[in-house]
């Protein structure tokens, strides 16, 4: 016998405005059809002022415990994923246990950028072997708005807000690739690259700053790290590409998730896609795909989803599981 990390529930929350590609004509150089061809984004949804990271993670892992059935004082460890957080410090993992209302357990952030759910699921994931909580929300959760140069059509025209949550929950399992749950997780990360994702501002520089992305070299680096990872964790967890029901990877690019894919040899019916309407989200796009296509009824209990993800650092990772 094993403990198995189970998927118990899932949500997510979005920002009520929606901004079409249309409106940044009027600032930049550019238009739908550009915007579209170049990363299949159709639209995002960017945070009201006021609206922090916060709140979306509350509002997301509220709807994760709705669909659990499950109450907030039930859980011992919150995990939020994101790079944006409300302030310095405390930690968002801490704001979102108040709004919550919870008054038991421990939170706290992990911070990899758009691989940073993957980061957070690995770290759940242990906990929950070593029997350290039974019950962890893990969150991505993020306002990248908060981050674009507004001038830079390359980027600020890529990025969107949203959160996304998982409640896991430790179960017995027999300990074989058949289980439900968690069944392996792999993570990366290489400094050297650094300078090809990254913020131009920071706490020690006193300033926020704005996202830039050398977008050539992430390409390159994300098809080959993703495809990788994916492959590396399903060996992990004693499985082949065929077995693969789903993908839920980072919705960073329409020719990335095409182009990972194919390197894995799975069909694109088998990708859940929703860059078109959320854009990158960073930290919260897996979560926040996993939970569009659960309530969708694309993804079924016993299904075996792989996701995966790149952001700056550069850091990445994937996670493998039976839902």
């Amino acid at each position: 016998m094993t403990v198995r990390s189970f998927l118990r529930g899932i949500g997510h929350a979005l920002p009520e405005r929606v901004v079409e590609n249309a409106e940044f004509e009027a600032t930049l150089d550019t238009n739908d059809a550009w915007i579209r061809s170049r990363t299949g984004i159709e639209r995002r949804h960017f945070a009201a002022e006021g609206e922090t990271t916060s709140d979306l993670g509350a509002r997301a892992a509220k709807a994760a415990l709705d669909d659990a059935g499950v109450m907030a004082d039930e859980v011992d460890a919150i995990i939020v994923a994101t790079s944006t957080a409300d302030l310095t410090f405390p930690s968002a993992a801490t704001m979102v246990q108040e709004k919550l209302g919870m008054t038991r357990g421990f939170a706290f952030d992990v911070q990899a950028v758009c691989a940073g759910f993957a980061f957070a699921m690995t770290n759940a994931d242990a906990l929950i072997r070593s029997g350290q909580a039974q019950r962890i929300l893990v969150i991505g959760a993020e306002t990248f708005s908060r981050l674009m140069d507004w001038t830079d059509r390359s980027t600020c025209v890529l990025f969107g807000d949203g959160a996304g949550a998982v409640l896991l929950e430790a179960r017995d399992a027999a300990g074989t690739p058949q289980d439900r749950g968690v069944l392996a997780a792999e993570i990366n990360s290489d400094g050297r690259f650094k300078d090809i994702l990254y913020v131009d501002g920071g706490v020690s520089l006193q300033t926020t700053g704005h996202l830039r992305m050398q977008g050539k070299e992430v390409f390159r680096h994300a098809v080959e790290k993703l495809a990788g990872t994916a492959r590396a964790t399903l060996a992990k967890a004693g499985l082949q590409p065929n077995d693969i029901d789903w993908i839920v990877p980072h919705q960073a690019n329409l020719r990335i998730l095409k182009a990972t894919a194919e390197r894995l040899h799975v069909p694109m019916e088998k990708v859940v896609i929703t860059v078109q309407d959320h854009g990158n989200t960073s930290a919260a796009s897996i979560p926040l795909a996993l939970s569009v296509a659960r309530a969708d009824g694309r993804i079924k209990d016993g299904d075996v989803v792989v996701t995966g993800a790149i952001g700056g650092g550069l850091a990445w990772g994937s996670v493998v599981f039976r839902m």
